[in-house]
């Protein structure tokens, strides 16, 4: 259990850091887009896991611990969210701090449910 959980949590890191170096690239803005992208994506994906899980018992005990505990949680960000806010803060930057925290739990909680719906859907 331990190898699938640190696995997937490697997995997950790694690709949160080249969403975050993609952004900085892309937009060349400080504002932490790949944060709020690992956010959401991570939660569209747990959402989906859990739908699957949940309703139709289609992953394994070890696929949900790959997946969900270890890729989501490596992938998504809440430390780096948090770092991200005292930053915001200590800069004065209250205005885009609101629009992160807004957007981050908005989007995230969101694809929560676009991920449960979708699995409702397809099956």
């Amino acid at each position: 259990m331990l190898f699938l959980v640190g696995s997937g949590g490697f997995l997950g890191s790694v690709c949160r850091f080249l969403v975050q170096e993609w952004f900085v690239k892309a937009t060349g803005s400080t504002f932490p887009w790949g944060t709020i992208t690992a956010n959401v994506l991570g939660s569209l994906i747990i959402g989906i896991v859990y739908a699957i899980v949940d309703k139709q018992g289609l992953f394994s005990q070890e696929i949900r611990l790959l997946v969900a505990v270890g890729f989501c949680g490596g992938f998504t960000t809440f430390s780096s969210f948090a770092l991200d806010k005292f930053n915001m803060i200590k800069l004065g930057e209250f205005f885009p701090l609101m629009a992160y925290v807004s957007l981050s739990i908005i989007l995230s909680l969101l694809m929560v449910w676009v991920g449960i719906a979708f699995v409702k859907i397809i099956s």
